[in-house]
């Protein structure tokens, strides 16, 4: 062994004086370096595992959230549907009493207008009858007064006759 020693030049001092400066700056790095070092990787896998149990929640919440929305979005439909054949249905009876009252008013004036109609049918019946009257009259006024002009010229020649 002291032929290895020889061989390879080993001083023993002076490994024990690198034995003694690697445990220096094993120590050195230890307490500056790697101690932080692992207190910075524990935080930041602390931090990785809230994150990934945040995302976990975080998609359960989505999902529960998305099933409400669909829930919420049929009721919605079903709702919007309900109020659609709630308003078809009151416009076909609105529409169904506005044809009505239009019927009775076309009725009425229909009416109105047979009435107007026989009424101004009457008025005429009875201007003409006055007319026909008037014109009868005048007619027979006409005619006395040419028989009483023609009778009266007859007399009138008969005393005229006597008298010659």
């Amino acid at each position: 062994m002291e032929s290895i020693i020889a061989t390879f030049h080993i001083d023993w001092k002076i490994i024990i004086a690198q034995a003694v400066n690697f445990a220096v700056v094993f120590i050195v790095l230890y307490l500056f370096a790697l101690k932080p070092l692992n207190k910075l990787m524990a935080e930041r896998s602390e931090k990785i595992g809230r994150g990934i149990a945040d995302a976990k929640a975080n998609a359960q919440l989505l999902e529960a959230t998305k099933a409400e929305y669909e829930t919420a979005l049929s009721k919605a439909r079903a709702e919007a549907t309900a109020i659609f054949q709630t308003g078809k249905k009151e416009a076909e009876v609105k529409r169904a009493e506005m044809l009505e009252s239009a019927k009775v008013e076309v009725k009425a004036m229909i009416e109105s207008g047979k009435k107007t109609l026989e009424a101004e049918k009457v008025r005429m019946v009875e201007d003409a009858k006055r007319e026909v009257v008037a014109l009868v009259v005048a007619a027979t006024k006409k005619v006395l007064d040419d028989k009483v002009d023609i009778s009266a010229s007859t007399k009138s020649a008969a005393e005229l006759g006597k008298i010659a």
